[in-house]
């Protein structure tokens, strides 16, 4: 068995997570085409294939508990697809649309597309407040993409449910929230071999 998939096994013995062994080869492959691509893109600042399973795709597994897994989500700011090409992988009854401006991280994810057969994402390049999508999402996510206060302020139009990852819990932020907006839930989450403070901040806008 290789390094990446005995960590991806712990990982999600530890994180309790059931995934099939065909989605377990899909997300070593994801971190092998993002290891491949990020030597000439620079997707990602982490570097080593075995810090990105557990940086990349096993924090972003944390959330999957959290969501519904027939939903309908827009994943902002994705960068090279995170953490909604994991989520899309964990989750195959929900659908995420992948949001970023940068050409190189779409063509990346639309390349990985391809070679994972994933059918519930669709990559898209735009800014996010140019972004109009036919109907609300279920959720907005965000990891490591802005402030609260700025992520409420470009995705206002995208849907009334808000799942920010986080680090440390962002209380000052959370002190500055604009009016129609408010906390409805809060989650501390635990990822394998991680040892810094991650957060779920679950927020809610008022149709009033």
């Amino acid at each position: 068995m290789s390094q990446l998939a005995k960590l991806l096994k712990q990982g999600l013995a530890y994180q309790q997570l059931e995934l099939s062994d065909e989605q377990q080869n899909q997300l070593i492959g994801y971190v092998e085409q993002l290891n491949k691509w990020n030597k000439a893109y620079n997707l990602t600042s982490v570097r080593d294939p075995n810090d990105m399973m557990i940086r990349h795709i096993l924090d972003s597994l944390a959330l999957a508990p959290h969501l519904d897994p027939n939903g309908n989500y827009i994943d902002v700011g994705t960068g090279p697809g995170l953490p909604g090409i994991p989520l899309a992988i964990a989750l195959p009854n929900a659908n995420f649309t992948l949001l970023d401006s940068l050409g190189k991280r779409v063509r990346f994810m639309t390349q990985v597309r391809h070679l994972l057969k994933l059918t519930n994402i669709e990559p898209v390049q735009s800014r996010v407040e140019s972004f109009e999508p036919s109907q609300p999402f279920d959720a907005i996510v965000s990891r490591a993409f802005a402030s609260i206060n700025d992520m409420l302020g470009w995705c206002g139009h995208l849907g009334t449910q808000f799942l920010a990852m986080k680090g440390q819990y962002p209380t000052e932020e959370l002190a500055e929230l604009p009016e129609k907006f408010s906390l409805s839930a809060s989650h501390q989450l635990d990822v394998f071999q991680l040892p810094e403070e991650r957060h779920l901040i679950v927020i809610e806008q008022s149709s009033t």
